[in-house]
């Protein structure tokens, strides 16, 4: 029971860092945001509507970034306990350490792919499968009991 509550505290840590990572790179990277923001007014109302909001998108991209660089740091702090959280209930830190890394380039790759239009190579995802095979004989494989260690001990 313990266990299970370990690992869905270090998948949601993974997730949180990768929206952390997300929105760095919405507030740092290209100009994600004001493209945004002129797609949306061209959508709304057509060519007179987007040059009409040209004006206010060349401010509220500004305003955007700095909700971004809000978002990364309380995505960050919010992860971090989390994480703290899969250590304390999970088995050993290496199990809460590798759930969190694999949860995070899962959610990294959607998200990636969702809001950048990012695509990745078969080598990557070969990789992540191997790390999610060694993650799940982390998770199956049977805990030792104290009086199995202790006899390791007194030999």
């Amino acid at each position: 029971m313990l266990a299970g509550r370990g690992a869905a505290h270090a998948a949601l840590a993974g997730l949180l860092g990768a929206l952390a990572a997300g929105a760095a790179k919405l507030a740092l990277g290209a100009d994600y945001l004001r493209e945004a923001c002129g797609a949306a007014a061209a959508a709304a109302g057509g060519a007179e509507e987007a040059a009409a909001a040209a004006g206010p998108c060349a401010w509220l991209h500004l305003v955007l970034r700095a909700g971004c660089v809000g978002l990364v740091f309380a995505c960050n702090a919010v992860m971090w306990t989390f994480f703290a959280k899969a250590l304390h209930y999970s088995s050993s830190s290496a199990t809460a350490t590798v759930t969190t890394t694999a949860s995070n380039f899962i959610s990294s790759a959607f998200l990636g792919k969702l809001l950048f239009g990012e695509t990745r190579a078969l080598l990557w995802w070969i990789g992540i499968s191997v790390t999610l095979c060694g993650l799940l004989l982390l998770h199956t494989a049977s805990p030792h009991s104290e009086q199995q260690q202790s006899e390791k001990k007194d030999k």
